[in-house]
């Protein structure tokens, strides 16, 4: 772990360097990136700094516990070792969970997609009370809430409701909520008093990268024929036409309606990254679509993550197993406490599997 901590601190320099140097600061991209990279490693480097200030003085109260002969410092060297004690370990773990691999999407923001499941009537009216839920949530954090769509009932539900949600760690913590959601309660409709069950689901999507398509020209085979036309004037006697073929991928561009081959190959060129756009863009809508699928199941009652029982105040997350009885306050958007769980069980388990890759290698 020291080793893996000492090689991070020592890129944290190399950039903080970097960043002074005149050839990158006059270099706005590369300057953004380092300053993104420098920010992400901060709060690790002051952490492992306070950790070796901290062990430092533990070694020396340890040193001076068996060399000291004056009782007065040993004594004072036997304080700092039980104070000591306690706060190098905690810094310790601190540090472990923070080499953990991290979820490339946790600083991503968030679209946030509610439906209606089994249920009717009341499921809707629960998928707006999930709304509820999580736009306070959102707002008690100062992130930003906007609704994209909504497919409302005339009753105040929602059999559909998207919105996007901003702010710094939005999925970090929101991406725990994706599932069955179950409630249990008597619905306003229901003359009899009886307890009704039904289902609403999340889905909780990482915002979609801004597409960046990059033509590698080593990956295209150009090969260049004579223009096709109906003759005389319009039969070009040059081998001014020319064709794509993106070998990766498969497509192929052919083009021979300009005058030049140079103007042909500009426009074949431009052609072929508009298609190799729309095969990422198509790609990303594939796997957010299939994402969604795999986060919210069918919508049955017995796929739920937590219940909400009415009658009992009681909110329980089958996950963990952990149950709050103060219903209000979770409905008001208190969910800390089972997102903190749920994260902090997830860290446990790549603890426990060894799973500590070092992403900061090269």
């Amino acid at each position: 772990m020291l080793d893996k901590l000492a090689e991070v601190e020592r890129r944290y320099e190399e950039l903080e360097r970097m960043m002074g140097d005149p050839s990158i600061t006059s270099d706005t991209d590369k300057l953004v990136e380092y300053s993104k990279e420098h920010a992400s490693l901060s709060d690790m480097v002051a952490l492992y700094r306070e950790y070796k200030v901290q062990l430092d003085q533990f070694e020396q109260a340890t040193q001076m516990l068996y060399d000291e002969n004056d009782p007065e410092l040993r004594e004072m060297a036997k304080m700092d070792i039980d104070s000591l004690g306690k706060v190098v370990p905690a810094l310790e773990e601190q540090l472990k969970n923070m080499l953990l691999p991290k979820d490339p999407r946790d600083d991503k923001n968030v679209i946030m997609e509610i439906r209606a499941g089994t249920g009717g009537e009341e499921a809707a009216l629960f998928a707006a009370d999930l709304f509820r839920m999580y736009t306070r949530y959102a707002e008690g954090r100062k992130w930003k809430v906007s609704v994209s769509t909504e497919n409302e009932t005339g009753n105040g539900g929602y059999k559909s409701v998207s919105m996007d949600i901003k702010g710094k760690g939005a999925f970090s913590r929101l991406k725990w909520e994706s599932g069955t959601h179950r409630v249990q309660r008597v619905p306003s409709t229901e003359s009899q008093g009886r307890i009704h069950t039904s289902a609403a689901t999340v889905a909780v999507l990482a915002e979609l990268e801004d597409v960046d398509v990059q033509l590698n020209m080593n990956d295209v085979r150009v090969d260049v024929f004579r223009s096709q036309g109906a003759g005389g004037q319009s039969v070009n006697t040059t081998d001014s036409a020319v064709r794509m073929t993106h070998i990766p991928s498969g497509l192929v561009v052919e083009c021979q309606d300009e005058r030049s081959q140079l103007q042909n190959r500009i426009r074949a060129k431009q052609i072929l990254l508009n298609r190799l756009y729309d095969l990422e863009v198509e790609k990303q809508r594939l796997e957010r679509e299939s994402e969604r699928r795999g986060q919210v199941g069918t919508g049955e009652r017995s796929e739920k993550i937590r219940t909400y029982n009415w009658p009992q105040s009681r909110v329980t997350d089958h996950r963990i197993g952990l149950s709050s009885y103060n219903l209000s306050a979770v409905i008001d958007g208190d969910i800390d406490m089972f997102i903190d769980e749920l994260a902090t069980r997830a860290q446990a388990d790549k603890l426990s599997s060894g799973d500590t890759s070092d992403e900061y290698e090269d």
